[in-house]
């Protein structure tokens, strides 16, 4: 295995993305929720910096996410019911990035004054529900097509 491969996939039995999406997941999760409280303004002042931040955050790390992730994705069979569930996962996690990253735009005032703006708000909890939805595909390409699983 390459050392390129090895960065993309992960060695046998321990592949790279999964890890990577707990990241790339808990960043948006806490943005979205940081938004909420902010727009109930439970911390006036702070929490739009902080939905920003975390936004932000999460668009980072979902760069190196997103190329493991679609490392994997072409290895697989084309048109087999892994390939579909696995093609739903990417569709809803590229949506997701999506909305956040439009989100991320929409909520630069706030961070810059200290609110949650209403833009941002919907924006994150769309990214969320996408999001949400993604994972569950993800989820379901591992634990149901057993994709990158070893036999133990």
């Amino acid at each position: 295995m390459t050392f390129i491969n090895r960065l993309l996939h992960g060695p046998p039995g321990h592949p790279a993305h999964p890890p990577l999406t707990d990241a790339t997941i808990g960043m948006f999760v806490l943005a979205a929720g940081l938004a909420v409280l902010g727009k109930l303004a439970v911390a006036p002042d702070k929490l739009g910096p902080a939905a920003w931040l975390a936004i932000v955050g999460g668009l980072i790390v979902a760069a190196p996410t997103a190329m493991t992730g679609f490392a994997d994705w072409v290895t697989i069979e084309w048109g087999t019911p892994r390939w579909r569930t696995a093609t739903i996962h990417l569709t809803a996690m590229v949506s997701s990035v999506t909305l956040y990253a439009v989100g991320a735009w929409l909520q630069w005032p706030g961070y810059r004054d200290g609110s949650v703006t209403t833009g941002g708000l919907v924006l994150a909890l769309a990214g969320f529900c996408a999001l949400t939805t993604g994972g569950w595909f993800g989820g379901k390409v591992v634990f149901v097509h057993g994709m990158r699983v070893e036999e133990g």
